[in-house]
């Protein structure tokens, strides 16, 4: 669907209440589509209702970004935070957007972003933690020159994060995402980081402990 401002794939509840349905945003990475995380849709709790956004550009031959990543001779690896923050305030658009088209409950966003869904993930919630209760967080790190965090930190109190990297990972080292939890803990929320023994990807391990905690959030 397009209407909104970024194109994706709905799967609603399997279950229904009188009450609106929690949200839950998959956030893909780099050179990905919205088809990818997609494919956990069926298997997350049946109460959400499940967005996968496409990211806004496209990338050659195919795929899409939320930013691109440089790479030059002198500089190395780099990314463009300029995107990124454009990314940022797009996808906090669009969950105001997601909610109030499919009148969801506004107060239970969850985002789920794998690698640069992941640091985007961190981002938006962490400039707009109105918007969300919880951030999972997978093979990524939070990139604090995308961020901007509130210094009121009671802005964070609701907030709580899964976060997991693999610790064999190639192609965002483990030690970045190991820094996470002590970022995190300034700001006031508890967090710890769940490794598991592969490379950048999701272990099967990995899914049904995401999937374990978000039922007790």
């Amino acid at each position: 669907m397009s209407t909104l401002s970024l194109e994706h794939l709905i799967q609603r509840p399997k279950t229904t209440t009188t009450s609106k349905s929690p949200l839950i945003l998959l956030l893909h990475g780099y050179g990905s589509n919205e088809e990818d995380l997609f494919s956990f849709a069926p298997e997350l709790p049946d109460n959400y209702f499940v967005i996968s956004a496409k990211a806004p550009r496209p990338m050659q031959p195919s795929g899409n970004a939320w930013y691109t990543i440089h790479w030059d001779a002198t500089d190395g690896k780099w990314s463009d935070d300029e995107e990124a923050i454009e990314s940022r305030e797009l996808i906090a658009k669009f969950i105001d957007e997601a909610v109030a088209t499919y009148d969801l409950d506004a107060a239970n966003v969850t985002l789920l972003g794998f690698s640069q869904g992941c640091i985007l993930s961190y981002a938006v919630a962490l400039t707009y933690p109105e918007k969300v209760k919880n951030i999972i967080g997978l093979s990524g790190y939070v990139n604090a020159d995308i961020t901007n965090a509130k210094t009121d930190l009671s802005a964070y109190s609701h907030l709580s994060v899964f976060s997991s990297h693999g610790s064999v990972d190639q192609v965002i080292p483990v030690t970045a995402a190991r820094q996470i939890p002590a970022y995190l803990e300034k700001l006031g929320i508890a967090a710890k980081l769940n490794e598991y023994p592969v490379g950048h990807g999701v272990a099967p391990q990995n899914f049904y402990d995401l999937k374990d905690w978000l039922l007790k959030h």
